[in-house]
Order: C-alpha cells, then structure tokens, then sequence
C-alpha cells in the first residue's frame, strides 16, 4: 500500500489560546477542535498531517527545515511572526514545498501592522478571514497541489 503524502501544519504564538483569547475575533474553537477537522479532511483527501503549535519561533524554524525531508507540503498560521519573521520565511522559502498560509481573521480589515507578512512572500496561496473552517479549504487545496505535482 503506498504511502500517504504529508503534510505539515503549523501554528505560532498564542494560537494554544484559542476558545479563550478575543473569541469575537478569532472564535470559540479550540486549537483542538482545529486539529480534529484538519485531520478528518486530510483522511478524506488522502493525506497524512502532522499538526504541532508553538510559541517559540526557532521550533517552529526547525520544524519548517525538517518539512524538506518530512513533506510534501506545509500549512502554516504563523501568528504573529507571520509580520515579523524573516528567519522564518527564509526557512519556508528553503523547502522547496508548496505552502499555505492562513490566518484565521481578515488580517486586511484588522490593524495597519497585520496587513503585511513576511511569510506570504513564500506561500503558493494564502487564507484568511474564514475562522477554522479556513483550514479546511487549506487542507483540501494541499491534496490538490500535491496531487497537480504528482501528476506532472
């Protein structure tokens, strides 16, 4: 039986407080009640996820560079260090992997400071302002782009 292609999701900083922290922007769900859905639609779609949160912007570095081998794509919300990591860009950029970044709120309609992020500059696509149901359509869109590149 062949394997299941991987894809890797990750979330930043503070996203381990979800259900609690500013729920009128960001919703009631849980980081686990994310997880659930990400990995019943990437059983769906024919992939394999690994979900991993963290607040520490060298783990979540290390994680990007280890999605070269580890991989076949990569979703990230990355929080915060999505406006201000540049090491973090530079490591997705590094992967040769389709990425999807997403944020759970329109970042557009939000503060001056949310409207631009370093990571989308590597992202094959970008998500945002549609709350959980915005990993959903990222995991359903990776199976796609992994498959167009299987295909190819």
């Amino acid at each position: 039986m062949a394997k299941s292609p991987k894809v890797l999701i990750l979330n930043g900083p503070n996203l381990n407080m979800l259900g609690v922290r500013e729920t009128a922007i960001y919703g009631t769900q849980t980081l686990t009640d994310i997880e659930r859905l990400c990995l019943r639609k990437a059983k769906d779609v024919g992939l394999a996820a690994d979900f991993r949160q963290s607040n520490m912007e060298g783990e979540l570095v290390t994680w990007v560079q280890e999605a070269r081998i580890k991989s076949d794509g990569i979703i990230i919300n990355p929080g915060a260090y999505g406006h201000t990591s540049i090491a973090l860009l530079d490591a997705l950029r590094m992967t040769g992997k389709p990425v999807i970044e997403l944020h759970l709120s329109n970042i557009h309609r939000r503060e001056e400071f949310r409207h631009h992020t370093y990571t989308s500059q590597a992202a094959t696509g970008i998500i945002c302002g549609l709350g959980a149901h915005g990993y959903v359509l990222a995991v359903e869109a990776m199976a796609e782009l992994i498959n167009k590149k299987d295909s190819a």
